[in-house]
């Protein structure tokens, strides 16, 4: 068995910023770190884990194009196996939401990993929804966090989550415009495929502006010091969706780095978010 295969395939990075956002969740709307942040972490690892696991597998035939060096297109691991691997992912984490969180986290939970399932297998082909799953996906993390104190966490949390799903659906539009050479040979009706890349990159930077609106929020709670430091971060986003803003291809959306510079400003932004929280 190829032990770094199974590791590549669930995109440890990712996997592990997801957890410690469960755990910034948590921390802001407690104003402590709590008890359950093991079972957080450990939770929202396993399951975006699995859903990255799951993601490769009904993307295998695309990844061939775009990425064939992804660990089931490369060979390193069968298709079946993946499959399997990411059914025990999402059983682990289920089992300790069950088993170690409050209803709602459980909850949510268990919705999240229905939707990931459905996001990989059908709605990641249809336009702008597949998009806005995988964003609220992302942005529930926050809200999966936030639940450890009801209905006040998730309010809490809310603002966190609304930056977030702004921010990574138009990361999301912009990487669909990255990858229209392998989706249009499958058959994907993905949002650039069907309206155009000019209407793709309009609308991730309107995305990416409500999400910018929504961390300034946070100012109230957080004051002077944190306006500036978000201020500079939401820069970044900015000029990542600028540099993309004029690509008429494919291969212009790819040489103008905007995805990458729109995820370096979102990590920066989540350490904006911890730094503060914990102040």
């Amino acid at each position: 068995m190829n032990g770094a295969a199974y590791l590549s395939i669930i995109r440890p990075i990712n996997a592990l910023v997801a957890g410690l956002a469960g755990i910034l969740a948590a921390i802001i709307a407690t104003g402590s770190l709590p008890a359950e942040s093991v079972w957080i972490f450990c939770i929202v690892l396993t399951i975006t884990g699995a859903g990255n696991v799951i993601n490769d597998f009904y993307d295998r035939e695309i990844d061939a194009i775009n990425q064939p060096s992804r660990p089931i297109p490369s060979g390193q691991i069968s298709p079946a196996h993946a499959q399997i691997y990411a059914l025990l992912l999402f059983c682990i984490g289920n089992a300790i939401a069950i088993c170690f969180t409050p209803l709602p986290l459980a909850g949510i939970a268990l919705v999240n990993t229905t939707l990931l399932w459905l996001y990989a297998a059908y709605l990641k082909k249809t336009p702008l929804f597949g998009n806005i799953s995988v964003s609220y996906l992302t942005a529930s993390i926050f809200l999966f966090g936030g639940a450890i104190q009801g209905v006040p966490g998730i309010i809490t949390v809310l603002p966190v989550a609304g930056a977030t799903f702004g921010v990574m659906l138009a990361r999301e539009l912009i990487k669909d415009a990255e990858d229209m050479p392998g989706d249009m040979e499958h058959g994907a009706r993905t949002f650039p495929l069907v309206y155009g890349i000019r209407s793709t990159v309009l609308l991730a930077a309107i995305s990416a502006g409500i999400g910018i609106v929504m961390s300034l929020l946070l100012f109230y709670r957080w004051g002077a010091g944190y306006l500036i430091a978000i201020v500079f971060v939401d820069l970044i986003i900015l000029s990542g969706i600028i540099r993309g803003i004029h690509a008429q291809s494919s291969e212009e959306i790819i040489r103008s780095k905007s995805s990458t510079i729109l995820k370096a400003g979102m990590f920066a932004s989540l350490l904006v978010f911890l730094l503060f929280s914990v102040l």
